[in-house]
């Protein structure tokens, strides 16, 4: 995932689980193909899910999180690599929503949050562990 860190904000996808009738959020990005690293991924992903093109020099490795959760019923369990990044057109910054689509054709609506809307708990941040990544 790349969240984008942009004085205090970040990129956001706004996501929604039934189960748990809960509004989340998590920052762009997406599953690493065989064979690919995990830059070339940000890169890739960001491009096809809301035609963005990552300024590949500014890349920031910031680490992994485990993530084992639920959603929508059912158990999940990723290795998340995060990385921060700019956007070449850094016009991206002044938008307030950006449409895109995933690779099975779900829409994607991306905001910029402040990261204090989720340490003060107004807002939910996944994956789990992120904030403190972010904090720390």
């Amino acid at each position: 995932i790349c969240i984008f860190l942009h004085r205090d904000r970040i990129l956001v996808a706004e996501g929604y689980d039934r189960s748990k009738d809960e509004t989340f959020y998590r920052p762009l990005g997406g599953g690493i193909e065989y064979g690919e690293p995990s830059a070339e991924t940000i890169c890739r992903e960001l491009m096809e899910e809301i035609n963005v093109e990552v300024d590949r020099q500014s890349l920031k490795y910031l680490g992994a999180v485990e993530n084992i959760f639920n959603f929508n019923g059912k158990r999940g369990h990723e290795i998340v690599m995060i990385y921060d990044a700019e956007p070449k057109d850094h016009r991206l910054y002044k938008q307030a929503v950006i449409l895109g689509k995933e690779g099975d054709g779900e829409d994607i609506r991306a905001v910029w949050k402040k990261l204090d809307e989720f340490s003060q708990g107004k807002s939910i941040l996944y994956p789990t562990g992120l904030l403190e990544l972010l904090s720390g």
